[in-house]
């Protein structure tokens, strides 16, 4: 790839995924120029679907379809705004073999945001995530290709998940205000009595903390799915996507330490807080070489089982301690 190609790639994902590119940096260099190059592909994808006041539904269609020709081969970069990242992710995805199929299910998916925003069920917001987040997994997968690809390749995708639920969860209030949007279930909102209309005024009750709660559990679960694949990638990768998964489940100890309150501020991680989480991730690795064990010594999500989570809560949602 062209040096000029993954300065710009870099740079998009330091201005934009500071959290992300922290741990892109501790990535050998054979994954890490890969990886700037996908994530300014999906940011300038996103970017598209991504403004509070955006063009017209048709308009960002046309050019996302653009980026879909693109990034498959059948358009020529230079004739696209952000040609430089296009023409860096057609060589990605050609030395890597990354198949058509993930290139379109997520853009795919960046077309789903213009037209729908609201999920009823899980399972409808996990199609979604097929293209958002388990593409995404796939194809970090593949370029850090390890010798034990179709076992890790599940956890990858679980990984995937959890990361864009945390997301979603640390995200109501700019979802709803900003886009329009809500990725919380309807099923569960409907079930502990929480109304859209509540989000909008930012009203956290009981049952706004219950539909938290239960978020919160379920992606915890795909964590500890995630986490217990990463011992299956190559050794020189796995404290990179162990400090990712730490630094996205602590926006969990962040929402419950407000009292799952993220309607009226964005819970978001200081640059200090994220150095801290480094060094004590980097400590423990250190000391036993183990991601799960690691993971669960730093991390807001508690091993299966345990009855309490990193913020000092039990599984009932009582305070017991704050770190």
């Amino acid at each position: 790839m062209q040096s000029d190609n993954i300065r710009t790639s870099k740079s998009i994902q330091q201005q934009t995924g500071r959290t992300f590119h922290l741990a892109t940096r501790l990535l050998p260099e054979r994954i890490r120029h890969p990886t700037y190059v996908m994530y300014a592909f999906f940011r300038v994808a996103d970017d598209i679907v991504d403004q509070p006041d955006g063009p017209a539904p048709t308009v960002q269609h046309e050019r996302l379809e653009g980026i879909r020709e693109t990034a498959l081969g059948n358009r020529d970069p230079d004739e696209m705004p952000d040609g430089e990242v296009l023409s860096a992710f057609q060589e990605l995805r050609a030395a890597h073999d990354i198949p058509d199929e993930e290139v379109n299910v997520f853009v795919d998916a960046m077309e789903m945001d213009i037209d729908q925003a609201r999920y009823d069920t899980f399972e409808d917001l996990r199609e979604y995530m097929r293209g958002s987040a388990v593409a995404v997994g796939n194809m970090m997968t593949m370029v850090m290709d390890p010798p034990e690809a179709e076992t890790a390749l599940p956890h990858a995708q679980a990984l995937a998940e959890a990361f864009q639920l945390s997301n979603f969860l640390r995200d109501v209030r700019e979802d709803i205000h900003d886009y329009g949007r809500v990725y919380l279930p309807q099923e569960t909102l409907e079930r502990h009595g929480v109304t859209e209309e509540q989000l909008a005024a930012a009203e956290v009750d009981d049952g706004f903390r219950a539909v938290m709660q239960e978020e919160l559990a379920r992606t915890e679960d795909l964590y500890r799915e995630g986490v217990a694949g990463i011992r299956y990638l190559p050794d020189d990768c796995q404290f990179a996507v162990l400090l990712s998964a730490v630094l996205y489940a602590e926006h969990h100890r962040l929402i419950r330490s407000r009292g799952y309150d993220v309607l009226t501020e964005t819970p978001e991680l200081t640059r200090r807080r994220r150095l801290w989480l480094l060094a004590k991730t980097w400590w423990h690795w250190r000391r036993n070489g183990d991601p799960e064990a690691t993971f669960y010594a730093v991390s807001a999500v508690s091993e299966r089982g345990s009855g309490t989570t990193q913020t000092g809560r039990t599984s009932h949602g009582q305070p017991t301690w704050r770190g």
